[in-house]
């Protein structure tokens, strides 16, 4: 007899079918095959209250413990990162806080990348220090030796971006998850450039993933949130000490809209992913492009390793560049785009770029030589053709002055 699938089981159907299922029920009051929004701050009590947990979230009783929308969408993320659980927060950063409020206390210390989001690096390099007596060190997480080397008796954490922000500097996870545990340390990472089914830590022995919900997972632009999966025993601490406790719980709302943009969430990935790499391949091969940094070229430094980790599904649809030229050619560039548009985030349905000087060095000390003397663009690829998007760059290109070159006159 051949295996059943069945919808509400993920073991059971491909990524897709739980992507468009998963979390999902028929609504018992109406019969609408779709989970409706349930705005509600208050969930009907028991007949006899009084010996009630009022900060239980097995049962819905208020919204910031936690709501119907918020729990169908944590069935669907732990499923599709091959997770016991996960526990959904008003946004990305909301999320990593959680993780480092719940896990860290005085005295400990953390090993960090040296790139990272900005937020993190404020974090760990000002207010968990100043605050609450938790140090940290950064350090190139490309560098194993160094990872090595930076862990001390009192190291409780690890904490990497499986492609750096904006570098893209690739964490081997599966080495640095050996360090960090061989060391009595977690490993917690941020996923929010490689979502599920493109890439799943957990698989490789990361404790903990996290996702700014707001980028891919929703992939539209229009809703905000975050999410911690792993274990039921890391998440469940979690989930008491951040969300109940510090309150930084998803609306209805937001989770309601983010489980409707990740039905499409393989799908795009798709279409994200290959157009990221003719785009990739087009501004590496144009003479007026001073670096191009994504770990699909070959001339990555750790495309190799990208190759191997992401096993051949893509390379991610963020990339950093610069066009040759002083911060006025990159901005003159910009200007001329009349497809791509100038915006932060990622992840969204629609190309963004956003140009960052080289004295703005956000969540790092340590971005490559390139970046500091260029600056550099940010660039999400989106779910344009690409044609239409290497047209548009190449058009900009050739209506930008390029004056001013760092390389002029050497």
């Amino acid at each position: 007899m051949t295996n059943r699938p069945d919808k509400h089981d993920p073991a059971s159907v491909a990524f897709a079918t739980w992507a468009v299922h998963g979390g999902n029920h028929v609504d018992a009051g109406t019969g609408a095959v779709r989970a409706p929004l349930i705005m509600a701050n208050s969930y009907a009590l028991p007949e006899d209250p009084a010996s009630m947990d009022w900060s239980a979230t097995d049962v819905l009783t208020y919204t910031r413990n936690g709501g119907a929308n918020q729990e169908a969408l944590e069935r669907k993320l732990a499923a599709m990162d091959g997770a016991e659980a996960a526990a959904c927060f008003a946004t990305g950063v909301a999320a990593l806080h959680a993780v480092f409020f719940t896990l860290l206390k005085s005295g400990d210390h953390v090993v960090v990348s040296n790139v990272t989001y900005e937020a993190v690096w404020r974090l760990f390099a000002e207010l968990l220090p100043e605050r609450y007596g938790i140090e940290a060190t950064f350090v190139d997480v490309g560098d194993l030796d160094a990872v090595r080397a930076a862990v001390r008796p009192n190291t409780k954490l690890v904490h990497v971006e499986t492609i750096a922000n904006p570098t893209t500097k690739v964490a081997d996870v599966r080495a640095i998850t050996d360090i960090a545990h061989a060391a009595g340390a977690l490993l917690t990472v941020d996923g929010t450039f490689t979502p599920p089914p493109f890439y799943r830590p957990l698989q490789d022995g990361a404790d903990l993933v996290v996702h700014s919900l707001t980028k891919y997972i929703n992939g539209h632009g229009d809703a905000m949130g975050g999410a911690v999966i792993g274990s039921t025993e890391l998440v469940e601490r979690i989930r008491h000490d951040a969300l109940v406790d510090v309150g930084g719980v998803i609306s209805p709302f937001n989770a309601w809209m983010i489980m409707r943009g990740s039905v499409t969430l393989p799908l795009r990935l798709q279409r994200h992913l290959a157009s990221a790499e003719k785009v990739a391949a087009f501004l590496d091969s144009d003479p007026r492009i001073a670096f191009v940094e994504y770990p699909g070229l070959a001339s990555h430094v750790q495309h190799e390793l990208a190759v191997r980790q992401f096993g051949g599904r893509g390379y991610g649809a963020m990339m950093a560049f610069a066009v040759d030229g002083d911060s006025d050619s990159q901005n003159r560039f910009v200007s001329n785009l009349r497809v791509i548009t100038s915006a932060v985030s990622l992840g969204h349905d629609e190309t963004l770029i956003v140009h960052v000087g080289p004295d703005a060095r956000g969540g790092s000390e340590s971005y490559p030589e390139s970046f500091l003397t260029y600056g550099h663009l940010r660039l999400s690829v989106g779910l344009e053709d690409p044609d239409d998007l290497i047209a548009d760059i190449r058009a900009a290109l050739d209506h930008t002055e390029l004056t001013g070159s760092p390389n002029a006159g050497s």
